[in-house]
């Protein structure tokens, strides 16, 4: 074929090409799906000429070739779940049968440690699944290779193929062929030929084995006869010249084959016979010029495929290192798997650490789809893919580790290390190295890992060529697999192995039927066999002397194994019989024996046991003393396993009573003795009113839930009775219970003893087991007489006897209150009854259990007795019993307000007395939730308006915010109702001060002032000194009334508050000043005799109070108005330091005079110094020469004002030094150069300096992006910003559509490229047209890019910015009065950034910028 097709018929040739990318890795995937012609091997090989054409090798036109982009997107997961294919489909020849096995270590940690592409890593398999491959070495091929390089020259081998004969090439351009006895059948070739060829580099046999084609390192071809061993063809021309042959393949067709050349091309070899002379036809498939293919595999179908769709064609794959990452050898590899019911050819394509999987299909109209299954995601990079079947794959990673695979779980099953084999690697082909080294970096590169002819499988075995040896490996069958563990003496896991092939859940299976029940009888017969193996085991290696603990440890570890495996199998025969007799040998192994049995038994896994086993079970229990395990152990037994008489009796020596319930119950049937048997024990104490001992009282527990099981059809302690039992169960509890009488009864045994036993023991919970049972009941006749009969006879046992305490009497009718309020009640009780436990309850004569008796009322009125008593009894009964108020309960409340008999009054003095809160939510329901009547909630509204006061009393912020939600209309009603003073003020400061937590919208209620201002009146009647605080929260007052009310209780405080909340700043300042000279004047006057002064602390408060309310408004306020307070407060202090005597200095001078300065300082902030100093010196008493006195008040100023000099001036230069070293870096960002990321241009790909427009401008980005500027504005990249052209990142741009233009056109530099050296241009495009650039003759301007990195930069730091800062600092050092905090500057309007009360400084290091 001469020349290479031209791009078009190569695109039609094409089915599949498609490209990804990743970052750093991308790999091109072209798979051509050639259509041949389909011929009959049964035809004579003459009549080929006539049927074969040219245009039959024509690659089929697709219309519209799948893409691997459009692959690769598909969901990951597979459309459905393998299934296995015919196990005849994987039988495996044995080829070696003296091969040695090697017994690889498994390892969980192979590959690169220096390039792991995953942290995790995977488990051990080795324990999981054992050894999956066997490694054998071929010892008559390596030993014939090996004397062939020594005899006759032959060389190192180089490839391998396998089918039904092993072919080896060899280095000097021999190949030798084997047979399946590892005989030497055949040398092809000779050493002469080799000089002249070179060595074999690539080895392919034909499906029926008649001829070997062998490709050569100088290019090359030969094909041989394998019967005859004639050479049949030289071909020399079937590909360009100086290209050694990579890959030679036969197709399924054997007129056909595809060779695979250095130059990365791919040809189509097309053999045919005419007149008896065989030629050779060349196609050229692939170009190398388009993309360097380095690996190809046809698809190869089996025999019993051979009608399968799919075989229409001749399928072959390619992959290229377009764009690829040399450093990853690609793979491909085809198999046939059954996916959905249906076998369809699988291509496994991989590339470093990724195996992708494509599913190939053809459709019933012809069309072939390609579909993506799961991936492969390994911590390794490969070198080899092999499928060893359709489940499992083999891999090799770059460091000659195997890996074996689940394909479908993805789990890995063993690791191999095969460095002994020393792999042949095809890196010399790959180079060239026969014909000059003309081949392609990328390629080179590929070949130092290549080893695509060294390795060849065939029929489920894999061969690997040594430079030595071959070695096989091959899938171990499942015997094998559990062999080789026993071997090692890893009989746990060969178990554990075992039971996964019996379980079906095992990876790469061989040897097993398909039929579940055929596959698990043969596994689980191989068990029975270690399992007697491992008891042998356990008792051989069982150590003879020392502890008895070391002997029970060793069983330990041991038996549970057994027993585990036996009950998996269902094999409790084997288990109780020659296991356990096994075990017997030894008496601290039958011990473990039993005592392993518990937690099976307890578990219910374990539930019929031998008899035999079962009594030694016990008696081993009762040795150690463990009798409780033996109960639970019973209750959990078939009791057909049990001895009844040796368990009952036992049981009843050792107190065992939920054995020997369980006994009774489910071996008779019985269920009344066990009662019996348990009333024998407690009723004897109880009758004669001893304490039980705790012992006891746990079997009359155990008697109580008995009792309420048999009653609830369950049996005890576990299970429940069969249903055609449980009415006659019933029936006989009942009637044992009420018996008048018990069987053994003595003459002075009181009437009914069952149920006074019970009532005695524990009033309270036998009741709850009646009430569970009557919940039960059905209304039939029978269980209605059952109900009346047994709530008769506990009316007459408790009422008529003075055995029970009140609080047994009250569970009593507790109990028949809460079965009477029952809406189906069919329940009599005399009411004379409820009067009598009335009078005994509220008995005034008995003061014994006072709390006791008042609690158990309670609880009788709240379920629902208060209807069986009369409403003026029932009050007068409380009291004259004189009980206290007991804990709230709704139910009385529920009871009592829904009854019509009951009268207002009544109603209240019960509320008040047994109710508190409730009753408002009670209220609240009616009134606000929807389905009661309007009658309902006029009349409960109307009770709550009539007794509110009682309701305030009661819980004031309860009743406000009931008022708040049902009443809001009626305040005021409601306040005039309020006549007690102190309930008014509870109700209005829960009403309206939001701090008491009410739920109510304030704005809702709409609250008159004239109440908020009675609430504030009340407030300073009764808290004072929580008036400013409630003040602050409220906001519905007027500020004249409300000043009236505090100036007439003489609050000074709130009355300043209130002035200076009303603009009235000097009538408050004169208001805090008059209080503060009543302080003064009080603490100069006093006693100089009293070492401590009350109200010295005073005066300290309403200084700081004083000086507070100048501060706070002294911002607002100018020069004159500002001394108007200070001045005052000034003169205030210092008056009483005036009267003094130097002689006789008063107590507080010294404290004063700390004030004063306080003072002094405060004012510094607003007053001028020069101000303050003058008013001092201008009194008259300071003038005439008695400074001395002042002299320290002055000094301190000055020390002030001296630090706060010096603070600001070491402020201001380290703000200098800041914006210095800022400025700094902000001028070395701006002029830094920018450094690209690459040489070419980012749009166009070309490098600038191959660009022809030598005119044309190269633009930098600070992102690292280069371009062209004609590509730039090809792309309309350009925005025109006052004027100037600015340019953006492509790239940047179209990856961030919503960045801002400032951060991609940020930093740019320009460039025109010459051969010898850079020119830089200005920052911006300059139109042909326009003039250059005036220099600006005024002060310099920041170009766009200086600000803004200088507005980031001032970004950095909050507040205000050191440029201001800087300002003013130089404005006042200008001004001749130089002091930052001055207020000196009149009038309101002046703000500076000092005087700001916000204004915090921030000494902080310097942010580092980013370059």
């Amino acid at each position: 074929m001469e020349g290479e097709p031209d791009h078009e018929i190569v695109d039609q040739n094409l089915c599949v090409k498609t490209t990804e990318e990743e970052p750093n890795k991308s790999f091109s995937l072209e798979a051509s799906l050639s259509k041949f012609s389909y011929i009959d091997l049964d035809k004579e090989l003459e009549f080929k000429n006539d049927l074969i054409d040219d245009k039959e090798f024509d690659i089929p036109q697709v219309d519209t070739p799948p893409t691997l982009e459009s692959i690769l997107n598909e969901t990951d997961d597979e459309d459905e779940s393998f299934v296995l294919e015919d196990p005849t489909l994987l039988n495996i020849d044995t080829i070696d049968s003296h091969s040695y096995d090697t017994s690889s270590v498994a390892s969980s940690d192979s590959g690169d440690r220096t390039n792991l592409k995953r942290k995790k890593k995977l488990p051990d398999s080795f324990s999981l699944h054992g050894s999956v491959m066997r490694h054998s070495l071929l010892k008559g091929i390596s030993a014939q290779i090996v004397s062939a390089a020594d005899k006759v020259d032959a060389g190192l081998p180089t490839a391998i193929a396998v089918s039904s004969l092993i072919a080896v090439g060899t280095s000097h351009g021999l190949a030798l062929i084997f047979d399946q006895n590892q005989a030497l059948r055949l040398c092809l070739g000779s050493t002469s030929v080799g000089g002249q060829y070179g060595a074999i580099s690539a080895l392919s046999i034909n499906n029926d084995c008649s001829r070997l084609l062998c490709g050569f390192a100088k290019g090359q071809i030969t094909m041989w006869d394998l019967a005859s061993g004639k050479l049949l063809r030289s071909i020399t021309d079937a590909h360009p010249p100086g290209t050694a042959i990579l890959h030679i393949k036969f197709t399924d067709d054997p007129t056909l084959a595809i060779c695979n050349d250095s130059g990365g091309s791919v040809f189509e070899l097309t053999f045919k016979r005419v007149m008896g002379v065989r030629t050779c036809e060349s196609r050229c498939l692939f170009s190398g010029s388009k993309g360097e293919v380095c690996c190809i595999e046809p698809l190869h179908s089996k025999p019993e495929l051979k009608d399968h769709p799919i075989t229409q064609f001749s399928l072959l794959a390619m992959a290229s290192l377009t764009k690829m990452d040399p450093s990853s050898v690609p793979l491909l590899a085809w198999h046939f798997v059954a996916v959905s019911n249906y076998v369809n050819p699988m291509l496994a394509f991989c590339r470093g650490d990724v195996v992708h999987f494509l599913l190939v299909k053809r459709d019933e109209s012809g069309a072939i789809h390609v579909t993506k299954q799961k991936h492969l995601h390994l911590y390794y990079d490969l070198i080899n893919f092999t499928w060893i079947n359709s489940r499992t794959v083999v891999l090799l990673d770059s460091v000659e580790k195997l890996h074996v695979i689940d394909r479908q779980t993805q789990e890995e099953l063993e690791t191999v290390e095969i460095s002994e084999v020393q792999l042949v690697y095809n890196s010399s082909h790959f180079k060239s190295l026969a014909t000059g080294g003309n081949v392609s970096q990328a390629l080179a590169l590929v070949g130092e890992k290549a080893c695509y002819q060294s390795i060849s499988s065939y029929g489920g075995q894999i061969f690997y060529l040594g430079t030595k040896s071959v070695y096989v490996m091959m899938l171990r069958s499942w015997r094998e697999r559990v062999d080789h563990l026993l071997k090692q003496d890893c009989l746990t896991e060969a178990l554990a192995l075992a039971w996964s092939f019996h379980e079906g859940k095992a990876k790469a299976v061989v040897g097993l039927s398909g039929d579940a029940s055929k596959r698990k009888a043969v596994v689980a017969d191989r068990m029975v066999e270690i399992l007697f193996h491992y008891a042998d085991r356990a008792l051989k290696k069982c150590p003879d002397q020392g502890k008895i603990q070391v002997m029970e440890q060793h069983f330990q570890d041991m038996v549970p194994v057994i027993v585990d495996y036996c009950l998996l199998l269902q094999r409790k025969d084997l288990l109780f019989s020659q296991m356990y007799d096994k075990l017997s040998e030894n008496s601290v192994a039958k011990g473990v024996f039993l005592e392993c049995l518990e937690p099976y038994i307890l578990s219910d896994k374990l539930v019929g046991i031998t008899p035999q086993v079962m009594k030694d079970l016990i008696v081993h229990f009762q040795d150690k003393k463990l009798m409780e395990n033996v109960e639970a152990l019973i209750v959990h037994m078939d009791i057909t396993s049990l001895d009844i008489q040796q368990v009952v009796l036992m049981c009843w020596e050792n107190r065992l009573y939920d054995a020997m319930i369980y006994v009774y119950n489910r071996g008779m049937n019985e269920f009344i003795s066990p009662m019996e048997k348990l009333f024998r024990v407690i009723a004897p104490p109880l009758n004669a009113g001893k304490t039980l001992t705790d012992e006891q009282v746990v079997m009359g527990n155990k008697l109580l839930v008995y009792i309420s099981c048999c009653l609830a059809g369950r049996a005890y302690p576990l299970g429940d009775i069969p249903e055609d039992l449980v009415p006659l169960v019933k029936n006989q509890v009942f009637e044992f219970l009420i018996r008048l009488h018990s069987t053994e009864a003595s003459p002075e045994e009181e009437i009914y003893p069952y149920v006074r036993t019970l009532l005695h023991f524990d009033t309270r919970e036998f009741l709850n087991v009646l009430a569970l049972t009557f919940e039960d009941f059905k209304n039939d006749k029978q269980a209605v007489e059952y109900q009346q009969r047994i709530v008769d006879i506990l009316l007459k046992v408790m009422v008529e006897n003075s055995d029970f305490t009140p609080s047994q009497v009250g569970c009593l009718f507790t109990f028949l209150a809460r079965q009477l309020a029952k809406p189906d009640n069919t329940l009599f009780v005399n009411r004379t009854l409820f009067d009598q436990v009335l009078e005994f309850l509220c008995s005034p004569d008995d003061d014994s259990r006072h709390s006791e008796r008042q609690q158990v009322l309670l609880e009788l009125l709240q379920a629902g007795g208060i209807v069986q008593f009369e409403e003026n009894r029932l009050i007068r009964m409380a009291e004259k019993a004189e009980f206290s108020s007991p804990a709230p309960s709704a139910e009385i409340f529920r009871h009592v307000f829904a009854d019509p008999r009951f009268s207002s009054l009544s109603t209240w003095f019960l509320l008040s007395f047994y109710y508190r809160e409730e009753v408002f939510n009670y209220i609240h329901n009616i009134l606000s939730i929807p389905g009661h009547s309007a009658e309902e909630k006029q009349s409960v509204w109307q009770k709550a308006m009539d007794h509110i006061e009682e309701l305030v009393s009661l819980k004031p912020c309860k009743a406000a915010e009931l008022v708040a939600i049902h009443f809001s209309g009626e305040i005021e009603t409601v306040i005039r109702k309020l006549q007690n003073q102190v309930l008014l003020f509870k109700f209005l400061r829960s009403l309206l001060d939001p701090r008491e937590g009410i739920h109510v919208n304030q704005e809702s209620l709409q609250i008159s002032p004239c109440i908020t201002e009675q609430f504030i009146e009340l407030l300073c009647q009764f808290k004072p000194n929580q008036v400013i605080e409630t003040l602050q929260v409220l906001e519905c007052y007027r500020l004249e009334e409300t000043i009236q009310i505090t100036q007439k209780y003489q609050l000074h405080e709130v009355t300043a508050y209130l002035l200076e909340k009303k603009g009235d700043i000097h009538g408050a300042f004169l208001i805090m000043l008059e209080r503060l000279q009543g302080k003064l004047q009080e603490i100069t006057h006093h006693s100089e005799n009293t070492k401590e002064d009350p109200s010295l602390k005073d005066v300290e408060d309403t200084v700081v109070e004083t000086i507070a309310l100048c501060q706070r408004n002294s911002h607002n306020l100018n020069q004159q108005q500002r001394e108007a307070l200070w001045f005052p407060l000034l003169e205030a202090m210092m008056a009483p330091q005036k009267l003094a005597s130097s002689t006789t200095p008063y107590l507080h001078s010294e404290a004063l005079k700390s004030l004063t300065m306080q003072v002094l300082n405060s004012m510094a902030a607003f007053i001028a110094l020069p101000s303050i100093l003058q008013r001092i010196l201008q009194d008259p008493v300071y003038g005439k020469g008695k400074l001395g006195e002042i002299q320290g008040l002055i000094l301190g100023m000055l020390d002030t004002f001296n630090y706060e000099q010096t603070l600001l001036e070491t402020t201001t230069s380290l703000l200098n030094q800041d914006l210095h070293w800022s400025l700094c870096n902000l001028r070395a960002s701006v002029t830094k150069g920018l450094n690209p990321k690459q040489d070419y241009c980012s749009i166009c790909l070309q490098q600038y300096k191959r660009r022809q427009e030598m005119a044309d401008e190269i633009i930098v980005f600070s992102c690292g992006h280069l371009y062209h500027s004609f590509c730039l504005q090809n792309k309309e990249c350009t925005v025109e910003i006052e004027g100037q052209i600015r340019w953006t990142c492509y790239k940047c741009n179209s990856s961030n559509k919503v960045g801002k233009l400032s951060e991609n056109s940020s930093e740019i530099k320009k460039g025109r490229i010459t051969p010898s050296q850079v020119k830089m241009s200005p920052s911006y495009h300059q139109s042909k047209g326009d003039p250059p650039a005036k220099k600006a003759a005024s002060e310099p301007v920041l170009d766009p890019q200086q600000i803004q990195a200088f507005d980031q930069l001032c970004h950095l730091y909050r507040g205000s910015s050191r440029l201001a800062l800087l300002t003013e600092l130089s404005q006042n050092r200008s001004s001749d009065s130089y002091r930052p905090f001055s207020g000196s500057q009149s009038g309101p309007a002046f703000n500076s950034i000092f005087q700001n009360e916000n204004f915090q400084l921030q000494l902080i290091p310097p942010p580092v910028t980013e370059d």
